[in-house]
């Protein structure tokens, strides 16, 4: 890696303003030189015994921490405190070799007003896979706070453990491994993320990282990475991938920053989306499918039901209560919904 290079690029574009979201570039041919590319800030701390970088700054506080599973195969952690709004780039240097793929998954805190006044949060994920050669950027809001993490992995490697294969479809994984730089999202590509997400931190914040360690974290990447080929076949998702320009990046980040603060409302119109970002309701339409598999009304109702799902679990609301937070005129139309997406909403209520 041309070390002088990639130093001249920070010098010149970390934390760069871009309307108003602050750039954190890395390097994303490999893990090897993520991770060098994130240890050259001047902002980060490395610690190799604790094979951890952390960093501290007025626009995020983060811990990263990364393990070596398997050769192919790695899984990079990062909590992540947003300060300021950032947007991380990932940028690959044309002179070193572009090997591995990246599933990441994301489990964040938002803010989210409800027709009260007041705020809740809402736990929201996201899974996003690329490609080699694909420049991903992902939009942090100021004030979220989560952990995101990075699954890294060769085609070979994916080849060995993961049962690509599936009946009828039998080479539709290889011919979206082989094909143009692209990415895929799905809103709910790591079941149960939460969940996921604080046994894989409990296991990377751990002092011990013997085989048994190492052994349970393979064996739970592996499983999230081929049931996320899995369900991008059955739904059709690997057919119709392809790369957005930097810029409507952030056009649909502000879109669905837009259905995010108005989950407790009806769905507000792709016309008042489009004319806040500055583009055609036809092409807001076309990049925000693009980029999650849903139509915004989708993704409008589908967030919504899982803030309602939240709220049953872990506030003291009734029913009736929950159905006015969430927009609905009454408790039996946010029941019959609700029941359509997860089931009876009486099974969700923590038991007091």
């Amino acid at each position: 890696m041309p070390l002088q290079t990639w130093l001249h690029y920070l010098q010149n574009n970390l934390f760069s303003n871009h309307q108003g979201f602050f750039e954190l570039p890395y390097l994303s041919n490999s893990p090897e030189l993520m991770l060098q590319s994130l240890q050259k800030m001047k902002i980060s701390k490395h610690s190799k015994s604790e094979q951890a970088i952390v960093t501290d700054n007025p626009y995020k506080k983060a811990v990263m921490r990364y393990r070596k599973l398997d050769e192919g195969l790695w899984l990079l952690a990062t909590s992540l405190d947003v300060k300021q709004n950032i947007v991380s780039k990932a940028l690959y240097h044309k002179a070193e070799p572009s090997l591995y793929y990246f599933l990441s998954f994301a489990v964040f805190n938002h803010v989210s007003p409800i027709s009260s006044g007041n705020n809740v949060r809402l736990v929201s994920t996201t899974c996003t896979f690329y490609k080699p050669n694909t420049n991903v950027e992902t939009y942090f809001f100021e004030g979220t706070n989560g952990i995101f993490y990075n699954l890294a992995f060769t085609k070979d490697w994916a080849q060995k453990n993961c049962g690509l294969k599936i009946k009828g479809e039998e080479k539709a994984s290889e011919r979206f491994l082989d094909g143009h730089p692209g990415f895929i999202n799905l809103i709910d590509g790591v079941p149960d993320a939460e969940k996921v997400s604080k046994a894989f931190w409990q296991y990377l914040e751990s002092e011990e990282n013997g085989e048994l360690t190492i052994a349970y974290l393979k064996k739970e990447v592996t499983k999230i990475i081929s049931g996320f080929f899995k369900t991008s076949v059955v739904a059709k998702r690997m057919a119709g991938n392809y790369c957005l320009h930097n810029s409507d990046y952030a056009k649909v980040a502000a879109a669905e920053k837009m259905l995010l603060l108005h989950l407790s409302h009806s769905f507000i119109g792709i016309e008042k989306v489009a004319r806040a970002v500055h583009v055609s309701p036809t092409k807001i339409k076309a990049m925000f499918k693009a980029v999650f598999g849903f139509s915004m009304l989708q993704y409008h109702k589908e967030k919504n039901m899982l803030l309602a799902k939240q709220l049953l679990a872990h506030d003291k609301l009734s029913i009736k209560e929950i159905a006015f937070v969430t927009g609905y005129s009454s408790a039996s139309k946010f029941s019959a919904a609700f029941k359509k997406r997860f089931g009876l909403p009486s099974h969700f209520i923590k038991p007091q």
